[in-house]
């Protein structure tokens, strides 16, 4: 079941590229985001891991900024947030902490029912014939869902700290917000959920432009909060195989969730990208940019040093 239009439905789901010419980054983002509303929302996303995202998404908020915009770069990648690592900074005191409800159980109240286990679409409860249920912390979403439906109010919630959030000035006109889930934690989507709404009352706070969504790869719950709301989805990939079938799924994914997607194809040159065009055809999608392959960015990548780059 795909998720509604309220984020908090979410929770029951579950690099290298050339310089710029003068312009062409503009051009290529222009004519899609400059007719949306005052906040413009973009997700820059792909499905498979290491084809660029990261990199694409700090290039374009640097070249935002630089052209005078008020720009905010979210990582939501919670698990292993890398942005602030390729922008050369430190992520420093959290700005603020994320906690989540986790379902406890009270046993004097409890009847065995079974009603709390019917209602999990996480399966994270289980419960033998006759026991009393067991719940499983490691699939909990903290959805809430078992203690609203519990007529018996036997399933109480208890909050727990899952995550932190940072903040880092950048530039001037250019914020880094991070997001960074507590480690070992299995489900991250609230996270993702807690860091955009917190990115999303900041960029009314500072009266941004622009804020992109710097997405985790794949197809599973986090991205999906990441993508959801979002006016635009730019999908990086790269000409293989599996960036090709990844490709598929996300651009998939944003038709379901019903936010237009743009395809980027990153290290074009090192590949065939009969197999990307082959899907933007079917998605009925052209490839809007197809960027080579570039050591020098590798190296600056390596380095943390992607703003020496002028893309103006």
């Amino acid at each position: 079941m795909w998720p509604a239009d309220d984020p908090g439905q979410i929770r029951y789901l579950c690099k290298n590229i050339n310089l710029f010419e003068k312009g062409e980054f503009k051009n290529l983002i222009e004519k899609d985001i400059f007719k949306m509303g005052k906040l413009k929302k973009i997700a820059i996303t792909g499905g498979k891991g290491g084809v660029g995202k990261s990199t694409v998404a700090v290039l374009f908020a640097n070249k935002l900024a630089k052209e005078n915009k008020k720009v905010l770069l979210v990582d939501c990648d919670v698990e292993c947030p890398n942005d602030y690592l390729l922008l050369g900074k430190k992520l420093g005191k959290a700005k603020e902490k994320i906690y989540t409800e986790f379902p406890k159980l009270n046993k004097k109240k409890c009847k065995k029912c079974g009603l709390c286990v019917r209602t999990c679409r996480s399966n994270a409860i289980f419960q033998a014939p006759g026991d009393y249920p067991i719940l499983i912390k490691d699939l909990c979403s903290g959805c809430g869902a078992c203690w609203t439906v519990c007529p018996f109010g036997a399933i109480e919630p208890k909050k727990e700290e899952t995550g932190k959030i940072f903040v880092n000035k950048i530039e001037r006109n250019f914020y880094l917000i991070t997001g960074l889930a507590k480690a070992g934690l299995e489900e991250t989507g609230p996270i993702v959920t807690q860091t955009k709404k917190f990115a999303l009352n900041f960029a009314k706070k500072v009266k941004a432009n622009y804020i992109l969504f710097d997405t985790a790869p794949g197809t599973h719950c986090p991205v999906i909060s990441a993508i959801m709301g979002c006016d635009l989805a730019y999908t990086v990939t790269e000409p293989t195989p599996m960036g090709a079938y990844d490709l598929n799924l996300i651009l998939d994914l944003c038709r379901k969730l019903k936010v237009k997607a743009k395809v980027i194809l990153n290290q074009a040159n090192l590949g065939d990208k009969r197999k990307i065009e082959k899907i933007a055809k079917k998605h009925k999608i052209k490839i809007e940019k197809e960027i080579p392959y570039s050591k020098k960015l590798v190296e600056a990548y390596s380095k943390g040093q992607l703003l020496k780059f002028n893309f103006i």
